[in-house]
């Protein structure tokens, strides 16, 4: 089955070309990693996705679902680059109001809640305000976030910048146990590293262009890295 589908898709802010014909499919159960550096368009696609903003052209489909389809997003969880936790909030409060905005019924918010702090390893902590948290404890609470409404496809925009070696050690760990449970994966990353250790199939972006989209393995030959590689597609763009 295919989780998401982008078909020619451009996007245009003015004179300035976001995303130009992008085309790929990601199966569902996939970990995929969107690379490429500051500006490429990343993020651009992710807000598409979410339907934050619109093609100019071509077509974005989730499950089969018009991106733009309310509905699509009823199986997807994100994390955003920036989260932005109230500080007077604690974890426990953040979650529970988050579980209620997406329909939990009331019932069965706490039950969700401590499922979802276990997966990120955070139980025990959500009895703090998120001003005492550091950075990758706000992140594994993210993460908890997106994982209340039991997402299909998950998609992470830059999950690990700013994150110390044991805070990324944490990221990876919970995503490559929410890919062993069948959640598709989206990272939005150019931390090449984590992506080659994380991610089955890989797509390089530059400029606005989807340069290559292959298996990791496929894309990484010989005693090549992925920032080998990186690197020798982004010297072919001027």
């Amino acid at each position: 089955m295919k989780m998401v589908k982008l078909e020619a898709v451009t996007k245009k802010f003015g004179a300035f070309t976001a995303v130009d014909h992008a085309s790929y499919t990601i199966e569902k159960g996939e970990a995929f990693a969107l690379l490429g550096p500051n500006g490429a368009g990343k993020t651009t696609i992710v807000r598409m996705l979410l339907d934050f903003v619109k093609p100019s052209s071509g077509r974005i489909t989730i499950a089969g679902l018009p991106s733009s389809d309310p509905c699509s997003r009823r199986q997807v969880g994100y994390v955003a680059e920036q989260l932005l936790i109230p500080p007077y909030l604690s974890g426990f409060e953040y979650l529970s109001r988050h579980a209620a905005f997406i329909g939990i019924p009331g019932k069965e918010v706490k039950k969700n809640v401590d499922r979802v702090l276990e997966t990120v390893s955070m139980k025990g902590e959500e009895g703090r305000r998120s001003a005492e948290y550091s950075k990758g404890m706000r992140q594994r609470m993210g993460l908890a976030s997106a994982l209340l409404g039991d997402p299909a496809l998950l998609i992470l925009d830059e999950p690990t910048i700013g994150l110390d070696p044991i805070g990324i050690r944490d990221v990876r760990n919970i995503l490559e146990h929410l890919h062993d449970q069948g959640v598709t994966v989206i990272l939005n990353s150019h931390m090449l590293s984590e992506a080659e250790r994380t991610c089955e199939t890989a797509a390089i972006m530059v400029k606005g262009k989807i340069l290559v989209k292959d298996a990791v393995n496929a894309i990484v030959k010989d005693h090549e890295t992925l920032e080998d590689v990186f690197f020798r597609y982004l010297g072919q763009v001027k």
